[in-house]
């Protein structure tokens, strides 16, 4: 007889010839993204994360430590065994189909463009994980920040520009302009999605604030056009928040983290 296996909380329950038999769940990431979701919602699984969970910029890297960690190759899949694989821009076309080919469920968080989106994530994930209890406590938690950073209604909305080390800013349509709004600033960037950031017009203009994303990362873009000279000048004492790469590089529930960073630079 073939087993057949289902998905409880946090287990994998098989039907099998004589009975039932339970193990944990089995869950690979395929990115640092992925490890987030799966290190918050699933850390009772057997986890596999990616080689980055340590990094950094990773949010949860106290949480990995002393985790397996697997390339996200069909190799190394082959030979975990796992029940659920997540990601977020992990794992090349071929890898996934040979997954599911093999009947593991493949859960993709999106590329959320607003706070709703990440919203969706989690849901999507807690699910694909059985963890929904799980998944609503974390939008709980994230609701509660994001209600804390809220500015007064019908309060002012002092303008700013979000600035990357390597010279990127962001305007409508991305989840850094959804996140400032929610800390109560006006987006003084008008073209919609990222572009790049001039020297010579912050030199010229600089705008009334800043909000600097990726600065920690003291070798990344270390010659980037916002570590300029003129940059930092036109910055000091224009600052209303520095976001560390762990709050922007995954579409995921402490985006309301970085807002209330934000809330806090709120004039």
């Amino acid at each position: 007889m073939r087993p057949v296996w289902g998905l409880a909380a946090g287990a994998v329950v098989l039907a099998v010839a004589g009975g039932v038999e339970a193990r944990p769940l089995r869950v690979m990431a395929l990115d640092q993204c992925a490890d987030q979701y799966i290190l918050a919602l699933a850390p009772d699984a057997e986890l596999a994360l990616s080689p980055r969970a340590d990094d950094p910029d990773a949010w949860m890297v106290r949480e990995a430590a002393g985790r397996r960690r697997l390339r996200p190759t069909l190799e190394a899949a082959v030979g975990f065994k796992p029940d659920v694989v997540v990601r977020y821009w992990g794992g090349e076309p071929r890898l996934l189909a040979a997954l599911e080919r093999r009947g593991t469920k493949v859960v993709t968080i999106a590329d959320a463009t607003d706070l709703d989106g990440v919203r969706a994530n989690i849901r999507a994930a807690a699910l694909g994980l059985g963890q929904v209890g799980r998944g609503a406590r974390l939008e709980r938690t994230m609701q509660t920040k994001l209600d804390r950073a809220a500015p007064p209604a019908g309060g002012p909305r002092p303008g700013a520009v979000y600035l990357t080390s390597g010279g990127y800013t962001s305007g409508p349509g991305t989840l850094m302009d959804a996140m400032m709004r929610a800390a109560g600033f006006r987006n003084l960037t008008t073209a919609p999605g990222f572009g790049a950031v001039s020297v010579e017009r912050i030199a010229l203009q600089p705008p009334i604030r800043f909000v600097l994303g990726f600065f920690d990362q003291l070798r990344a873009d270390w010659r980037g056009p916002g570590r300029h000279p003129v940059v930092r000048r036109a910055a000091r004492g224009r600052t209303a928040a520095k976001l560390p790469a762990a709050v922007l590089t995954c579409p995921a529930w402490f985006a309301a983290d970085g807002v209330e960073m934000m809330a806090k630079g709120r004039p």
